[in-house]
């Protein structure tokens, strides 16, 4: 299976959630009506991030199933209001798009999701909101960690524990130089595409970050307020953790144990656990086969 096979594009959709609140998705389609092996896939992006994060394991996914990228609120092409970063709007966002996409057109239909980092705590509420209609969740480097009791900070504090050094943002070129180099094997047209999403570039010619201050703050209260325990208890599907950081993620994966046996106790299944080792937080740019794989799994079984 090539991935690239004919460099597809996805086509691009809003959905209306309420007059003024419109959430962007990319689809990048399936095989051929009824060709489909497996339930539909929902993919949902990080913090900062867009759609277009997921573009390397988008085009291995849509060879076998439907699969469909979701701008988060406040990210990307979605509008962006001073409202509903909470948990229960986010998780309806999904479902909305899930449903305006034509990927739930019954009611005993199901999906599965995937996110990655603040995209898997969104992926969490989507999959308690869907119920039996969530044929897996799959988290991916993030989703099951409780920051608030963590880190011991406010979300003021972490927030500004992720500024960036302001030289990179100094022109578009020196923003995708410093995208390339986390890792320039895996650097690409897909990749440049991506990291453009996330930044705009001013008459000036520097560029500033795509997330307005206001729905960066609210994406991150809506981070310190998720309690995994809670959510990941409510949630009868499937569940899958991909972790990445080796050796340096220990804490990762202590916090992982903890809901995995909570959930046993519970009378639920496990937590299936993918380590891909001491590689970026980005696991689906550095790992995209595997993370592929696993996703593609859940929609099969």
């Amino acid at each position: 299976m090539d991935p690239n096979s004919g460099r597809l594009e996805p086509e691009g959709f809003l959905v209306e959630i309420v007059p003024g609140e419109r959430i962007h998705f990319l689809d990048w389609g399936g095989p051929k009506a009824g060709n489909a092996d497996g339930v539909p896939v929902l993919l949902i992006h990080g913090l900062s991030s867009t759609a277009w994060a997921w573009t390397p394991v988008a085009r291995r996914l849509r060879e076998t199933v439907r699969t469909v990228a979701i701008d988060l609120r406040g990210h990307g092409l979605s509008d962006a209001p001073t409202s509903g970063y909470t948990a229960g709007q986010l998780g309806e966002d999904v479902v909305a798009v899930a449903e305006g996409a034509g990927m739930l057109p019954e009611s005993a239909s199901r999906v599965v999701l995937a996110g990655h980092g603040y995209g898997g705590i969104v992926a969490a509420w989507a999959a308690e909101r869907l119920g039996e209609r969530c044929a897996g969740l799959i988290m991916v480097d993030g989703g099951w960690q409780n920051l608030a009791a963590e880190t011991g900070m406010t979300p003021e504090e972490w927030l500004r524990e992720l500024e960036e050094p302001p030289g990179i943002f100094s022109s578009m070129a020196a923003y995708l130089a410093d995208r390339r180099d986390f890792d320039p094997a895996t650097w690409g047209a897909d990749q440049e595409q991506a990291a453009r999403s996330t930044v705009v570039e001013v008459p000036a010619g520097k560029v500033v970050p795509a997330v307005r201050p206001h729905a960066l703050a609210g994406s991150v209260e809506a981070i310190f307020a998720y309690d995994p325990l809670g959510t990941l208890l409510n949630v009868a599907a499937p569940i899958v953790a991909i972790v990445a950081g080796g050796e340096e993620a220990a804490g990762k994966r202590a916090a992982l144990a903890e809901v995995d046996e909570a959930r046993r106790r519970a009378q639920f299944t496990g937590i299936r656990v993918i380590d891909v080792g001491s590689v970026g937080h980005n696991v689906m740019r550095y790992r995209p086969a595997e993370v592929s794989a696993v996703i593609l799994a859940a929609a099969q079984s």
